[in-house]
């Protein structure tokens, strides 16, 4: 089987052209015969707005229906797909249509403000997405026509780009990333034979088509096997996604760790500690399980009562977290890759999960522990594979860094590989701080430790002149809540809230130290505790920005 869109798409219309394939959640999904003829239409655009195979079309939109459309079209005709992702700003996203040189775009008009200063030699076309509206420096630009076909046959290669996706990194300044149709179609193929789908099944997409992760597993994957994808108009609040479970009934998700961990921060542990006997109960372990296992099924039912693959990437997932999800009979399963690897590295189904491994690796792919430590086997992760990118756009050097001569990608994820060979994630070599006596300390292990303790909403462990600090976001509309009985003592002693408040916080974040201090290794210990007032800044897989804050 060729690995190229053209050849899979064209298996996928065979087989499953009458299925349902995208739509909007609550309205009629359009089927792969429909999707196949609006994909030729934009082909045939494209063709009168003078873009060719190789030509680079950047997409800049939340997830629709349209948008998958206009991947497809774009890599079907070999030229090559810039996602962007929605929430990249004006910057960064000027830095990516310049860097990669888009001689045209498909922008949402909700997105199209942050482009309609741009000026550029390449960029010539704007297409609006919802409706494929031309707006071109180009005279008698053409307009999209529905029954439009191609005047070309296009020869697409395994080799040839499909996408140069942009990251949204941890560490600083977004690299564009060359995938293949071989890398990516690849990786699409291999994580069905982690979880085997059909075209029965549903898709409920909650993370940006412009990422790797929901763009090979979340696009590719569901379209190889013809399944129907649906997404949301608003972003995924409760108020969005509740009603959408219950009419989508997913029986497939693809999320990243903060969103289950907010449904047990916020949800279901405070069920548990209502009152001071249910609290006690929770902590004997026989008692909590019975606890999580009924919590489970309201939560399965919760998620429409259909699903049978809840997939977790981008992050480590926190350990209480995931040992609730082990209770709960939840259908959970942890990957590991980036968006080097297109991505899928480890993985294994909701059967097959081990607690705190991402799993072995994917078929056809060799993982390796570089150089371990002789005591503990830890390493950087070393993998090879077909689904490995073509390398940095115009970036040698910084290819060269990365890519062996024999073809292994160092990942920068330090690791180890038990006798059963399932991964073990530890951290990221570049947030890895060396202690005062040469131990390695890994800032997420103890950034763990800290978001089980209450009210805490997120953290970040780093280093100030030797010393370990936690900057530590708190819930405090939950905590304002847990003091609402203080209010008439504050008033007699006419105190402002605000400042008992402060008083709690203080009081908390020395509680916190003690509790972390107390479960984590003595060259772990946090020296100082700092309360951070907003939010943490995010990538698109929900991980902090750490280069902003060390």
């Amino acid at each position: 089987m060729l690995l190229t869109f053209p050849a899979l798409f064209t298996k996928t219309l065979n087989s499953f052209g009458d299925c349902n394939a995208y739509s909007f959640v609550g309205e009629e999904p359009r089927t792969y015969k429909e999707t196949y003829r609006e994909i030729r239409s934009l082909i045939a655009l494209m063709e009168k707005l003078g873009i060719n195979p190789g030509d680079r079309v950047a997409i800049l939109s939340g997830n629709m229906p349209n948008w998958s459309s206009a991947y497809f079209s774009i890599t079907i005709m070999g030229a090559v797909a810039v996602p962007i992702l929605p929430d990249f700003s004006s910057a960064e996203i000027v830095n990516v249509l310049t860097h990669s040189g888009s001689k045209a775009v498909f922008v949402s008009s909700l997105l199209k403000p942050k482009i309609v200063d741009f000026k550029s030699d390449d960029l010539k076309t704007i297409i609006i997405i919802e409706d494929y509206t031309v707006i071109s420096a180009l005279e008698n630009a053409p307009v999209y026509l529905p029954d439009a076909t191609p005047q070309k046959d296009y020869d697409v290669k395994e080799d040839d780009l499909a996408s140069i996706i942009y990251t949204s990194g941890t560490t600083g300044k977004s690299k564009g990333v060359m995938l293949t149709h071989r890398n990516i179609s690849f990786n699409a193929m291999k994580g069905r034979v982690i979880q085997p789908i059909d075209e029965k099944d549903r898709f409920l997409s909650v993370l940006p088509l412009s990422h790797t992760y929901e763009n090979t597993l979340g696009l590719i994957l569901p379209m190889l096997a013809g399944s129907c994808v649906y997404y949301l108009r608003k972003p995924p609040t409760p108020s969005v996604l509740l009603p959408a479970l219950e009419i989508v009934r997913p029986t497939m998700m693809l999320t990243v760790p903060l969103i289950m961990e907010k449904i047990y921060y916020n949800k279901i542990l405070p069920s548990f500690q209502g009152n001071f006997i249910l609290r006690m109960l929770y902590r004997l372990p026989l008692i909590r399980k019975k606890l999580n296992a009924v919590a489970g099924k309201k939560l399965r039912k919760t998620f429409g009562g259909e699903l049978k693959f809840y997939g977790i990437g981008g992050a480590k997932l926190n350990r209480a977290v995931e040992k609730f999800l082990i209770e709960a009979g939840f259908p959970y399963a942890i990957g590991y890759g980036l968006t080097e690897t297109s991505p899928l590295l480890a993985g294994a189904n909701p059967g097959k999960s081990v607690f705190e491994s991402t799993g072995p690796a994917i078929e056809g792919i060799e993982l390796m522990i570089n150089k371990p430590d002789k005591v503990t086997g830890e390493g950087e992760i070393w993998a090879r594979g077909p689904n490995i990118m073509k390398g940095y756009y115009k970036d040698p050097g910084m290819t060269a860094e990365v890519l062996t001569s024999d073809g292994w990608f160092k990942t920068g994820d330090l690791g180890v590989l038990d006798k059963n060979n399932y991964l073990f994630i530890k951290g990221r070599l570049k947030n890895m701080i060396l202690g005062a006596s040469g131990e390695n300390i890994y800032p997420e292990e103890i950034e763990s430790v800290i978001n089980n303790f209450r009210f805490v909403t997120e953290s970040l462990v780093i280093q100030q002149k030797g010393k370990l600090v936690a900057l530590v976001h708190l819930n405090m509309e939950e905590l304002e809540k847990k003091y609402q009985n203080l209010k008439q003592d504050v008033a007699r002693q006419k105190q402002d809230m605000a400042n008992m408040l402060e008083e709690k916080k203080r009081e908390l974040l020395s509680e916190l130290q003690e509790y972390v201090n107390s479960k984590v290794s003595k060259y772990c210990q946090i020296n100082k505790v700092v309360s951070q007032p907003s939010p943490f800044q995010k990538t698109a897989t929900l991980k902090i920005k750490r280069f902003l804050y060390t």
